[in-house]
């Protein structure tokens, strides 16, 4: 058995976090779990969401940056709008 470097471990708990963040979302929208019960209050929300959201900032602080950085890129301008001299 070979060892498991930093990498390839950090990208596997990074992917394990992604797929608890998906598969807690999923189970809070489709109400299987439900947000807020009388006995537990808000825990499954939390473990469902909120940790996930934790580990993902734990493990890439810069990824909020990135996103935003995705979403508010300048759009390119459409080649018809060009000047060809």
């Amino acid at each position: 058995m070979r060892p498991i470097s930093r990498t390839t471990h950090h990208e596997r708990l990074l992917g394990a976090s992604l797929l608890w963040l998906l598969a807690g979302a999923a189970l809070l929208l489709t109400t299987l779990v439900p947000v807020h019960t009388h006995a537990l209050g808000w825990t499954p929300a939390f473990w469902l969401v909120g940790a996930p959201l934790v580990m993902l900032l734990a493990l890439e602080p810069s990824l909020p940056r990135q996103l935003l950085g995705l979403l508010f890129r300048p759009r390119r301008r459409p080649s018809s709008n060009l000047i060809w001299n």
